[in-house]
Formats: C-alpha cells, sequence, structure tokens
C-alpha cells in the first residue's frame, strides 16, 4: 500500500494519483485476505486479527475518501 501511494505521489497529474490510490485499496483487500488466511493457518489468533481488521478498514475508508477528493477536483 505504502509504495503505491508513493508512486502515485510522483505522478503529475490528480488521476493518475488516483489510480496508484485504487491500487492500493486493493491492496487493503488483499491484505484483508491474508490476515485471514493466516489466522486460519494457525500463524496468527483472533483477537490479533480482531485488533487489526478495524486498523485496516480506517486505512480503507481514508485511501477511498482521498481518491474521492482527487476525482471530484478535476
Amino acid at each position: 500500500m505504502p509504495t503505491n501511494i508513493a508512486e502515485g505521489c510522483g505522478r503529475s497529474t490528480d488521476k493518475e494519483f488516483a489510480r496508484f490510490l485504487e491500487i492500493s485499496i486493493g491492496s487493503t483487500n488483499e491484505t484483508e485476505y491474508l490476515l485471514l488466511l493466516s489466522c486460519d493457518l494457525g500463524f496468527t489468533s483472533e483477537d490479533k486479527l480482531s485488533s487489526l481488521n478495524p486498523k485496516l478498514n480506517l486505512i480503507r475508508q481514508k485511501l477511498i475518501q482521498l481518491r474521492k477528493k482527487l476525482l471530484n477536483n478535476n
């Protein structure tokens, strides 16, 4: 997620940056799945998953709002 955001910051337009934010949003979905899988495989606990999911959802919400703002400015 952060590397896509950083790469998007270096682009020349808000539309291009928004595209990289969209990729970052997709990465939050991948991360959510990987957290579930790691719990299912016994690499982490449900308690840890429960503490991480709200943080991941907040990151996703903030990315979505930033993307909307960028696209609404054009």
